[in-house]
């Protein structure tokens, strides 16, 4: 068994690919985990398929949760170069 591991927008364009074969969000899903494991199991299957459905192919990472940046890596530095002030 190959030791590759997919990254997410590998995942993301086996996702494309099963939509373009009128592949279910079901057969996508089984696809994918017969083929790659636990690995590529989510719940997100679904939302991706209705993102296709509405003309949706921005495979780009979105933001995975969490809190949004509140600074920007300019900010950040001026903040860090008072406080060592």
């Amino acid at each position: 068994m190959s030791c590759y591991e997919p990254n997410y927008r590998h995942l993301q364009e086996v996702l494309i690919f099963c939509f373009n074969m009128k592949k279910s969000e079901a057969e996508a899903h089984r696809i994918l985990s017969n083929t790659y494991g636990e690995i590529a199991t989510s719940e997100g299957t679904c939302c991706r398929f209705q993102c296709f459905k509405n003309g949706d192919f921005d495979i780009k990472d979105r933001h995975g949760g969490g809190r949004e940046k509140i600074f920007t890596d300019a900010e950040l530095k001026v903040l860090l170069h008072e406080e060592s002030c």
